[in-house]
């Protein structure tokens, strides 16, 4: 039977569903008013048909109270708009888990970027031996982290997960139940979360989906792609970042990081107990089933009694466990050693870590505390650093540094920045004990651009008494600037000899994180991902040059705007040039949800993410080399689109327009994630302290996305202009990079709805800067088509495109709302004498809508 279209099944599993379960939601009482149901969609339909007459958000809401409300006061208005939040919320929960149950259906789970589908593509093209080479050494490692681009509280993802599955049995009595459940569950917090509660609500992932998708995977390469040939490799590993990064971060300290490994480490245990617990009932023969009974008793002393040191280690469980195997193959004709090979299989790829915990800390927090170690060692009589060091040139300090180690006391610095830092270094050699190395053995320096910055958190580490580090210590590039000099750093250190001995030891392997989120902030979106991606090939160039294994480590984000979008599409169209051994990524926010969210989804996208590994190896071909004249081609756009950004952000508006139109300051109110909304201390808003996510935030809140397209309208026109369009063309039909770049910021702009600030280009202060936008914006659509010879915005992918339409459909209404209370609020200010009581209101009103803009947008991953 002929499969139906992607769209097709959408529409059926999705659309269909959604209308049907909708309608059910809308019948139930969240609170003692009944008619919020009956009146949302009336005020759907009157947002939608305000902005085709052109009608403000104020416009559009009183529209909507004079019509079906009899002179209600402002606090009737109020309690009303409120409820529609509520309930929209609650909407965007729905279609999060019709989608999800719907995911194997709309998505091929055999087609096109899956195991099964590369193990068909090896065998016909007779590469299933050069498949197996390069799955022994070939590796995904997504980085979990809990920036704060969603807000769902613990018990709102266990109804999703519930949901999901009554949705998949088609149950609707208990799909009601839920519905109900959902509108009486808070899903606002009261309180900011800390560190150690971001990284609870992540390693419920890690329990939940991770630990049985990639052992699914393992067991399937292993069996059906190796055989009878042993997997000596991980394939999948997991990074995890809550509690171990400190970047801005004043809330996480070593305790902190202590307590996160702990949890990663019980948890494991706890998932491999369950599974010893299930096999003790089928491995019951003589012999073995002593050995199953005291592994149960050591994994459970390990968990419960001994918690700190466990009974036993990961050595000696998978030690155990070959030995049962073992046996069950000489003595019991092999039953139930599938099982048993299952549970080896996952003890070899989460250890007693689950996930390798990462510290991450700021180069200019790292030389303050040098700077103080060397001020104080003096006072302490500690003969560490010459009298002269602060006086030599950066390549004489690089030289002292290389040589200092030592033993130093945390306890005995008074500032507290000193303590913290050394601490952490500590907790690192605490989990390598506990954990095994592979709980923690990285420390991320960002905003990396110098070796000076490298050799500084070397020396810290050596100071920290661990002359022999177990531990990479990993340069994050993120700037323009940073990238253009990085194979300039990265050279200076190889041949470092101090360094290079360092490397030595670890097997002649240095991680590379590359900013995605940081230089689209800095430099536009063009800009930002050509500089990545020349940053690689030359990084790639010069560690190849001094037998180093360059890996890099992709600080993405959740939208395209922050190096999101279709990473597997990315990641398989970068060629030979670049190194692509591992592919390493941080996954944030809504995007763990939507990709990884259910065993589904995180099985085919970790399935798409390795598929992207051996395109660009086992099957590659000479078309995903970019030839010299694209590159010029290239460059030329970038060059273009950097300026233009550069120009657009020097505009004197530009900050004022983020402080007094946008959401930006509603961020740091919100309690979602456990960090500040900035770097520093100061109440000025300074672009360099603006972290990239409320930056991002903040335009797509607007329903603007300039940071996704901003520039590429201008840099196609201008060689338009010049009569050089076939050189775009050309770029498009030759790169599948420049093609993926297109078609991310094609989402971006699908994403972007102008009707809703269009009253803004009237305002006396803002307006020029408005229309400068939104000219970039018809611009950049109208290139983007012309250059693809597409009639409208990502009408190659339907389905993508229909749910982000049906998203944008839920919050429409809400994205009112908030333009309603911000110009409330804006209304309040110019009035002088501010009425403090209706200002809170108003505010509570941004921050609210802000959460179910934010979680509609999860399809951007």
């Amino acid at each position: 039977m002929l499969r139906k279209p992607k769209i097709e099944r959408f529409n059926e599993s999705v659309l269909s569903k959604y209308q049907i379960y909708n309608s059910i939601l809308m019948t139930l009482p969240f609170d003692e008013i009944t008619n919020t149901g009956v009146l949302l969609p009336l005020f759907s339909e009157i947002c939608e048909k305000g902005y085709d007459e052109n009608k403000n958000p104020s416009e559009i809401v009183e529209a909507f109270f004079s019509k079906f409300y009899d002179n209600p006061d402002e606090e009737e208005k109020n309690d009303l708009l409120f409820r529609f939040i509520q309930y929209i919320e609650r909407q965007v929960v729905l279609f999060d888990a019709i989608e999800d149950a719907a995911f194997p259906v709309v998505n091929n789970m055999d087609g096109r970027g899956t195991l099964r589908s590369i193990k068909e593509e090896a065998e016909g093209k007779n590469k299933t031996a050069a498949l197996r080479e390069f799955l022994q050494r070939f590796k995904v490692r997504p980085v979990l982290t809990a920036h704060p681009t969603q807000f769902y509280p613990g018990p709102v993802l266990g109804i999703i997960t519930d949901l999901t599955r009554a949705i998949r049995n088609n149950d609707l009595a208990l799909i009601e139940k839920l519905l109900a459940q959902l509108g009486k569950t808070p899903f606002f917090k009261k309180e900011k979360p800390t560190p150690y509660d971001e990284a609870v609500s992540l390693i419920w992932f890690l329990e939940n989906v991770f630990y049985h998708a990639v052992s699914k995977i393992y067991n399937y390469i292993q069996n059906n792609i190796f055989e009878e040939v042993e997997l000596n490799n991980q394939i999948v590993n997991l990074g995890f970042w809550p509690g171990g990064d400190r970047d801005g971060n004043p809330f996480v300290n070593s305790e902190t990081t202590l307590r996160v490994a702990e949890r990663l480490r019980i948890t494991v245990l706890k998932n491999y107990y369950r599974d010893i617990r299930r096999l003790k009932r089928r491995i019951t023969f003589k012999v073995v089933d002593k050995l199953m009974a005291d592994l149960e008793q050591k994994v459970y002393e390990s968990i419960y009694i001994h918690t700190q040191k466990p009974t036993i280690t990961a050595e000696e469980m998978l030690a155990t466990l070959q030995e049962i195997k073992n046996i069950l193959v000489n003595e019991h004709q092999s039953l139930f050693v599938e099982e048993i090979n299952d549970l080896i299989n996952k003890v070899k790829i989460f250890g007693f870590y689950f996930a390798s915990l990462d510290i991450r800390q700021d180069s200019r927090v790292h030389h303050t505390v040098i700077s103080d170690i060397i001020r104080e060692s003096r006072t302490l009589g500690l003969d560490i650093f010459p009298d002269n060091y602060e006086s030599l040139s950066d390549k004489e300090q690089v030289e002292v540094l290389g040589k200092v180690n030592g033993k130093l006391n945390p306890e005995l610095f008074k500032e507290e920045i000193t303590r913290s830092t050394l601490e952490s270094i500590y907790a690192i050699k605490e989990i390598q004990k506990s954990n095994g190395e592979l709980g923690a053995n990285r420390y991320i320096i960002s905003n990396n651009g110098s070796e000076l910055n490298v050799m500084e958190t070397f020396a810290m580490i050596r100071l920290c008494d661990w002359k022999t580090p177990t531990l990479d210590v990993v340069p994050l590039f993120e700037t323009v600037d940073d990238l253009q000099i990085a194979d300039k750093v990265m050279e200076n250190l190889y041949t470092d000899k101090v360094y290079a001995e360092h490397l030595k030891k670890r097997g002649n392997k240095q991680t590379i994180m590359l900013g995605f989120s940081d230089g689209t902030k800095d430099g536009g979106y063009l800009m930002a991902n050509w500089s990545i991606y020349k940053a690689k090939e030359v990084l790639t160039e010069v560690s190849r040059k001094y037998g180093i294994k360059v890996v890099f480590f992709d600080g993405r984000g959740g939208p395209p705007a922050r190096g999101g979008g279709k990473t597997h599409q990315f990641y398989a169209s970068l060629g030979p040039t670049i190194e692509n051994e591992e592919v390493q990524l941080t996954v944030q926010g809504q995007t763990i949800s939507s990709n990884f969210g259910t065993l589904d989804s995180c099985q085919y996208n970790l399935e798409q993410l390795l598929s992207s590994g051996v395109v660009n190896e086992v099957f590659a071909d000479e078309d995903s080399i970019l030839r010299d004249e694209d590159k010029k081609t290239m460059e030329e756009l970038a060059d273009i689109s950097y300026d233009t950004y550069v120009e657009f952000k020097k505009h004197p508006k530009f900050l004022p327009y983020l402080e007094e139109m946008s959401t930006l300051k509603y961020y740091a109110k919100t309690n979602i994630g456990s960090r500040p909304s900035k770097r520093g201390k100061s109440d000025k808003l300074d672009f360099s302290a603006l972290r990239a996510i409320p930056f991002v935030g903040s335009w797509s809140q607007l329903k603007q996305n300039v940071p996704g397209f901003y520039g590429v309208g201008t840099a196609i026109a201008q060689l338009e202009k010049k009569g050089e369009f076939e050189k775009v063309r050309s770029l498009y039909r030759n790169s599948a990079f420049f093609r993926t770049l297109l078609e991310n910021s094609m989402m971006s702009l699908t994403k972007s709805f102008f009707k809703l600030t269009a009253y803004m280009k009237d305002d006396p202060v803002y307006g020029e800067f408005w229309s400068i936008i939104y000219e970039e914006y018809l611009l950049s659509k109208e290139m983007i088509l012309k250059v693809t010879g597409d009639k409208s915005l990502m009408q190659n992918t339907r389905s993508g495109k229909a749910s982000i339409e049906i998203r944008e459909k839920i919050v429409l209404p809400l994205l009112t709302i908030q333009q309603y209370a911000l110009r409330k609020i804006q209304e309040l200010r110019k009035e002088g004498k501010v009425d403090t009581k209706q200002l809170d209101i108003y505010e509570k009103m941004v921050m609210r809508s802000l959460f179910g803009n934010i979680n509609a947008s999860r399809n951007s991953a």
